[in-house]
């Protein structure tokens, strides 16, 4: 199911946190997500917004997908449609064109995004800590199932920020990822086709076979919430391989 056919923003999330390597048993992440879409979307005629600098991920482009802690304000890869995508406003991406180093961003330092959040251009809106974010290319499941995401630094503010374990690279919606934080999936919960540049992390997609690449330094929880207590801006490095 494609994440962008969901028009509330719990739906949204649900589907792309909960998909089939995140269903860890007693986890549940519809009720952490208390932002309300409105009823109309962001105006072209509000004074400082330009609804042209939402930026809409295209097939092939990469980008980074994140929420506060609070599901409050997120960027889903979509444009800012019911207010739902307030981070969306001069995102970075990233079109894949074939292996190497490529960047995606997002901030808050925006007027679309303060309009959104506090109904002026001028307001303040400090966003709070980090319910989910990864790296994803959009429709790569069709476009380029063999490429590989491997998330090299991060930036906060800034500010680089420490990479806590190794990223790894599975297929979920029609899209692959990595994950930066996902509280949903384990670090002995990793999906079965997880892989690296180096390989797959399971033999022959079997979770109960870890592969000898796979030395338990792989999680989908690769940085600290504490570097994310307060944030404007972030920023992520990553490297594709595994194509042709």
């Amino acid at each position: 199911m494609d994440i962008r056919k969901i028009t509330a923003a719990a739906a949204a999330f649900a589907m792309l946190c909960m998909a089939a390597s995140c269903s860890s048993e007693g986890k549940k992440s519809s009720t952490k997500n208390t932002h309300k879409a409105a009823s109309e979307p962001v105006s072209e005629s509000v004074e400082g917004v330009d609804a042209n600098d939402a930026v809409d991920a295209v097939s092939g482009d990469a980008y980074l997908a994140i929420a506060d802690e609070g599901f409050n304000v997120q960027y889903l890869g979509d444009k800012d449609e019911n207010k739902s995508n307030q981070l969306s406003y001069d995102a970075g991406i990233a079109h894949i064109k074939g292996n190497g180093d490529y960047t995606v961003s997002v901030t808050a330092d925006t007027n679309g995004f303060r309009y959104d959040t506090t109904g002026d251009i001028n307001g303040e809106f400090v966003v709070k800590g980090l319910g989910f974010a990864a790296v994803i290319i959009d429709d790569a499941e069709k476009t380029m199932p063999n490429a590989v995401i491997t998330v090299k630094g991060i930036k906060v503010d800034g500010k680089d920020i420490e990479l806590k374990k190794k990223s790894y690279t599975n297929t979920e919606s029609g899209s692959v990822r990595a994950n930066i934080f996902n509280e949903w999936v384990s670090d002995d919960s990793i999906p079965a086709d997880a892989k690296c540049a180096e390989g797959a992390l399971f033999n022959n997609g079997d979770s109960a076979s870890p592969s000898d690449i796979n030395d338990g330094g792989y999680s989908a929880q690769i940085v600290s919430r504490d570097d994310f207590a307060q944030w404007k801006n972030v920023e992520v490095n990553f490297s594709v391989s595994g194509l042709e």
